[in-house]
């Protein structure tokens, strides 16, 4: 069951708590972008460590965010997905791309979120 303690009951900071590392958000985009299988998730251009992938993702099952199933291509292997919850955050990340492109000079969108 998803963690209910929160540090204050500001929205901002409960989003922040949940959502707010430098990895969680990557991730997100990454499967809105058709990745699915933690091997996919290493390869991104990020470099994120296979011990903080492992954790991030634990987390975004914990609250719901994605769900698993296992991989029709590897026995013991997982596949991850966007939940309806997970994939309602598609309007935040897509502010956060434009206001990037609008605001910061050399930025690029390579994968669509």
């Amino acid at each position: 069951m998803a963690s209910t303690v929160k540090r204050s009951v500001c929205p901002i900071a409960c989003v922040l708590d949940l959502l707010g590392d430098k990895w969680t958000l990557l991730i997100i985009r990454d499967m809105m972008g058709g990745k699915s299988r933690f091997q996919d998730f290493l390869k991104s251009p990020e470099g994120i460590a296979t011990n903080v992938l492992a954790d991030r993702l634990a987390k975004l099952v914990e609250h719901r965010l994605v769900e698993t199933k296992p991989s029709p291509e590897r026995a013991g292997a997982l596949v991850y997905s966007l939940t309806e919850k997970g994939s309602s955050l598609r309007p935040l990340l897509e502010a956060i791309r434009d206001w990037g492109l609008g605001h910061i000079k050399g930025t690029a969108a390579h994968i669509r979120a």
